[in-house]
């Protein structure tokens, strides 16, 4: 998967439209590979899933770290044993976080606007 996208990213870079959106496209299509890959597994081993990547576990482990903490993967690596973890969010908690999210910018907007409407 990840040699494929190394032939690709000669060609967004030569084009003079995608060139700007070149970092992100690959970064997204790494985390959509990332995401595939560990939806099939509860947990897999670094090893593993480098090896069916083609890219060193050292490599794999700071993709995944960023993209875990940027919150764009729900995983969590073990570094000890070497193991990532898939934690799937049910569907109600999901829901619920979107839920309160929405009502924080209600709430903010609603400030904004009282204040809008004192002076």
């Amino acid at each position: 998967y990840l040699h494929a996208m190394v032939e690709i990213q000669p060609f967004l870079v030569s084009d003079r439209f995608l060139e700007r959106h070149s970092g992100y496209l690959m970064r997204e299509l790494h985390v959509l590979g990332y995401k595939q890959f560990l939806d099939s597994y509860k947990s897999v081993t670094l090893e593993s899933m480098a090896g069916s990547f083609g890219v060193s576990s050292d490599f794999l482990d700071i993709q995944l770290s960023r993209f875990i903490a940027a919150g764009r993967l729900t995983a969590k690596i073990d570094k000890f044993g070497g193991v990532v973890e898939t934690n799937r969010p049910d569907l109600k908690n999901a829901q619920y976080r979107e839920m309160i999210q929405k009502g924080d910018l209600l709430l903010n907007r609603v400030q904004k606007l009282s204040r809008v409407v004192d002076l």
